[in-house]
């Protein structure tokens, strides 16, 4: 899977990617990031891509034709109809379901804004996905940027090795994850659940999807309403609670 990030820090995202299950990927060739630097396309002495605002108004605007131009030099390279994602407290707010969609493409290309955002028009002209990380501001799209590669990466095959790595992870399901333990057996006078120790696969994924139940109940009761209970289940949070 190819990421093509137009962005005005590059060492910033590749830096920040340059580690653990990400890096292996990389040397791997499992995936491939590719940082273009808006600021190569700015065709003035001081590489400046940001100007006034029509109308007034605190802060810079990056102008649309470094952006532009900065998009035409990787058009070649993608397939046609690539999804350009940018990167804007205003776009759709992220979730697993759009991770695991956007992990299926071969190729996408990431638009990070910066000062006070981008000129409307390139936006309009070549931006399929607006994204969003949340209902907060950052300086910049890098972060955002490297939050979805992280999370669209790691559900690329061969990526995590085993695909059981994310399949009972907190989302994947509309349910969180259940409570994960290892050694010590005691710690601070806490034992691990004797279940995990009875060797009883069927019962210990019993107990998994039982305390996702719990859990996704009790701390993100809004999860459910995408989740189809079973009628066992249904009985078995009503007694849980009950009791």
């Amino acid at each position: 899977m190819n990421f093509y990030v137009l962005t005005l820090f590059p060492e910033m995202i590749e830096n920040g990617l340059n580690h653990s299950i990400i890096k292996r990927a990389l040397e791997n060739k499992i995936i491939n990031i590719n940082c273009i630097n808006i600021r190569d396309f700015a065709n003035n002495k001081h590489n400046q891509v940001d100007d006034y605002a029509y109308g007034g108004g605190a802060g810079m605007v990056i102008k649309p034709t470094p952006v532009y131009d900065s998009y035409l030099s990787i058009k070649d390279k993608v397939k046609e109809g690539t999804r350009v994602l940018y990167m804007t407290p205003q776009g759709k707010t992220f979730n697993q379901k759009m991770a695991q969609d956007f992990s299926k493409e071969e190729d996408l290309i990431i638009l990070c804004g910066h000062y006070e955002g981008i000129d409307e028009r390139v936006i309009e002209e070549i931006v399929t996905d607006e994204i969003s990380i949340g209902d907060f501001i950052l300086t910049g799209g890098e972060l955002p940027a490297m939050m979805l590669i992280d999370s669209i990466s790691r559900l690329v095959p061969k990526v995590l090795g085993k695909e059981e790595s994310f399949l009972n992870e907190s989302f994947n399901n509309n349910l969180l994850e259940h409570p994960n333990y290892t050694r010590p057996f005691i710690f601070n006078d806490k034992k691990v659940p004797d279940i995990l120790l009875s060797g009883n696969h069927k019962k210990i994924e019993q107990w998994k999807k039982q305390q996702s139940l719990i859990r996704t109940y009790k701390k993100r009761p809004d999860l459910l309403k995408n989740y189809d209970l079973t009628k066992e289940e249904k009985e078995f949070l009503q007694n849980y609670f009950e009791n």
